[in-house]
C-alpha cells in the first residue's frame, strides 16, 4: 500500500513512518519540511494522489484550548477534503483516551478532531491511545517555577509510542471501522514519579517536588480522567523498561 503520513516527523510520526516501510509499505510523509502545510491545505491533493491511506498524527505544541481547536479543526477540514478529492480510501487518525471525560485546554482540540472526522464522508477509523512514555520528558521540560522543576500530580498509564505507531498502520492497512477499541499501557504510573524517573536517568539531580497543578485539565487526570476502560487493549513495554533503555 501506499500510506501517508500528517505529522510523520513527530514522537509517534517517525516510528508511523518506520513501522509501515518496515511491514511493506510506500509512505508519504505530510508536514511542512515536506512541502505541505496541514494548516493551510497547501501541498496536500498533490501529496496525497495515489495513495490508499493516510494516517493523521498531527500534534501542535499549545495548552491554550481555543488554538487548539482552531488547529486540529482546520488540519482535520482541509486533510479530509484533500483525501476525498484524491480518491483515498481510509482515514486513520490518533486521538486520545478520555478527552470526552476531561474535555479541556488541548484535549479540547483533540475532541473536536474527532467530530470533524466523524462527521465527513471519508471512510475512517479512530484510535485513542493513553500518553506515550515520552510525557514524562515533556512534563520535566514544561512544569517549571524558574530554574526548579516540578512533578505534576496525576494518574496516567502511558503506552510505547511504537506500539501505537504498529497499530495505527495495521488499522491503515485494514478496512475503516469508526472508533475502535482504545489501546493503553500495561499499568497505571503515577505522572509525578515518572518525572523523577526521567530526571534521575538523564542526570538530574536537584530537588523535584511535586505540585498538583490547579487547572481542569490536571484535576481531571488526577481523577483518573485519562485512564483506560476495562475493555481497552493493553501494550506490552513498561515505563520501567521504557527508562531503561534511555
Amino acid at each position: 500500500m501506499r500510506i501517508a503520513i500528517a505529522g510523520g516527523t513527530g514522537t509517534v510520526g517517525r516510528r508511523t513512518v518506520t513501522a509501515a516501510q518496515e511491514a511493506g509499505h510506500e509512505t508519504v510523509v505530510l508536514s511542512r519540511s515536506h512541502g505541505v502545510d496541514l494548516a493551510t491545505g497547501k501541498g496536500l491533493v498533490a501529496a496525497l494522489r495515489g495513495a490508499d491511506a493516510v494516517i493523521d498524527v498531527t500534534s501542535i505544541a499549545t495548552l491554550n484550548g481555543a488554538r487548539a481547536v482552531e488547529f486540529f479543526t482546520a488540519t482535520a477540514k482541509h486533510l479530509l477534503a484533500a483525501a476525498e478529492s484524491a480518491g483515498v480510501g481510509h482515514v486513520v487518525v490518533l486521538s486520545i483516551v478520555g478527552i470526552d471525560r476531561v474535555p479541556h485546554d488541548y484535549y479540547a482540540g483533540k475532541l473536536a478532531q474527532e467530530g470533524v472526522v466523524a462527521a465527513s464522508a471519508s471512510p475512517w477509523t479512530i484510535l485513542r491511545a493513553t500518553q506515550f512514555h515520552e510525557f514524562a520528558a515533556q512534563m520535566f521540560d514544561r512544569a517549571k517555577a524558574g530554574p526548579l522543576h516540578l512533578a505534576p500530580v496525576a494518574r496516567v498509564q502511558p503506552v510505547a509510542a511504537q506500539e501505537v505507531a504498529e497499530r495505527l498502520v495495521a488499522l491503515a492497512a485494514g478496512s475503516p471501522q469508526g472508533r475502535v477499541t482504545d489501546l493503553a499501557g500495561p499499568q497505571e504510573e503515577r505522572l509525578s514519579e515518572m518525572v523523577r524517573a526521567f530526571a534521575r536517568a538523564t542526570g538530574h539531580r536537584g530537588w523535584i517536588p511535586a505540585l498538583r497543578v490547579p487547572t481542569r485539565q490536571m484535576r481531571g487526570m488526577r481523577a483518573g480522567g485519562v485512564l483506560p476502560g476495562p475493555d481497552a487493549d493493553r501494550g506490552r513495554q513498561t515505563f520501567s523498561e521504557w527508562i531503561a533503555q534511555l
